[in-house]
């Protein structure tokens, strides 16, 4: 494996969940792979698991982390090429990836979608300007599109949780009062769609996602029909891929309750967190053994731990 990006560079997603595995079994029995190697965590946007998970992942495996947040620790990064840089940033990434690519041999990129201009965030300029500049391995920790290690997490926590050979999942929309990327769904769903799973996505009429993540998912706006016998309830906001970034309700009814997880076939919830309680799901809920969200999250450090061991090895 040269870069993680996303789903694209896995080439066998069965042993990487099974990597995943092993290194939750034994976190340090690769720690030799990583001695005198340095990765740098480069954050445009704050964060919690994504952070302390992959530096948690990279020193099990003897790595050496050096951590930076863009505009606060650092000079404000430009992106654009040909530009006159007379505004607020004052490097360019250019000789920013190029310098960090001297200190480093990996690099994590953390960089949300700005919503909007859909166009330029489904580029993806922030991870592919490191990429072309770093000289080095890029570990996606959350772009404008997909959150691959979260989805890596996800299959893990799936597949130790599973009760049938083809459980039902359903990737439920959830309110919420403020704009957020499709990222983690679009993820979710191009990661699902290569594992035998019957996979059902749920939102209101507007919240479509961009095709090519869907796939072959079987899309409805009913929640409680699309609840009905599944094994697991995904849940998570996202603002609309149409009308590109735009809150087109925040229907409380769409909250995850422990009446709709009931029409589950005793299904477990999930969600990458953080999670609002009681706009998104309730207490009760997100408090029974239903819940796997503190287990899915501590799932984050054997996802990472998987691809670094990967990268290592390629390098």
């Amino acid at each position: 494996m040269t870069n993680f990006l996303s789903f694209n560079d896995v080439t066998d997603l069965d042993a990487l969940i099974q990597e995943g595995l092993n290194a939750k079994h034994d976190p340090f029995a690769d720690q030799a792979l990583g001695r005198n190697k340095t990765i740098g965590l480069i954050f445009f946007n704050s964060s919690l698991r994504t952070r302390l998970s992959t530096q948690k992942a990279a020193q099990n495996l003897g790595m050496n982390v050096m951590v930076m947040n863009v505009g606060q620790d650092s000079w404000g990064l430009e992106m654009e090429e040909g530009i006159v840089m007379n505004a607020d940033k004052a490097e360019h990434v250019r000789e920013a990836a190029a310098v960090i690519g001297r200190y480093c041999d990996v690099i994590g990129i953390r960089a949300f979608a700005e919503l909007k201009d859909r166009e330029k965030d489904y580029s993806e300029q922030v991870l592919n300007q490191f990429k072309k500049y770093a000289g080095v391995p890029i570990v996606n920790l959350e772009s404008a599109t997909r959150h691959p290690l979260q989805s890596l997490a996800d299959c893990i926590t799936i597949e130790e949780f599973r009760v049938r050979k083809r459980p039902k999942i359903v990737l439920t929309w959830l309110p919420h009062f403020k704009p957020l990327p499709q990222a983690v769904a679009n993820s979710f769903c191009e990661w699902m769609n290569h594992r035998d799973v019957e996979l059902v996505v749920t939102h209101p009429e507007g919240y479509e996602l961009a095709p090519e993540f869907v796939g072959s998912a079987r899309v409805t706006h009913n929640q409680n029909e699309a609840f009905e016998g599944a094994d697991f309830i995904y849940g998570k906001n996202w603002s609309s891929y149409r009308q590109y970034g735009q809150v087109l309700t925040q229907d409380p009814s769409w909250m995850v309750t422990m009446e709709k997880m009931r029409l589950t076939d005793n299904g477990k919830f999930m969600h990458c967190l953080p999670v609002r309680r009681n706009m998104k799901v309730t207490d009760e809920v997100l408090d029974s053994p239903r819940s796997l969200v503190v287990e899915e999250a501590a799932n984050r450090e054997w996802s990472a731990q998987a691809v670094l061991k990967e990268i290592l090895k390629a390098i």
